[in-house]
């Protein structure tokens, strides 16, 4: 039986391996694609909406228990969704 994890932006419950998993590292959010990386970790659907619904509702910095004014890289998180939807969608 797969891990079931919580989706910070659309709350839904998903598979482990449905769901990308987000640390932050020095105040900006971090990818860990392997789910490998220390600390605490935040778990989302790897869609736009899904991620514009935790960034404006600040769930990140709540999930993450660190201050509101995390950053991400945008650049970042485009590629990342580019990366992961075609393995959702196969």
């Amino acid at each position: 039986m797969e891990p079931v994890r919580t989706c910070v932006g659309c709350r839904m419950r998903a598979s482990r391996s449905a769901l990308l998993r987000v640390v932050a590292d020095h105040g900006i959010l971090v990818f860990d694609e392997r789910a490998v990386l220390p600390g605490r970790g935040a778990w989302v659907h790897p869609t736009r909406e899904c991620l514009d619904t935790a960034i404006r509702r600040q769930a990140f910095a709540r999930a993450l228990r660190v201050s509101a004014s995390i950053g991400f890289s945008e650049a970042a998180v485009s590629q990342t969704i580019e990366q992961h939807l075609p393995k959702n969608k196969g």
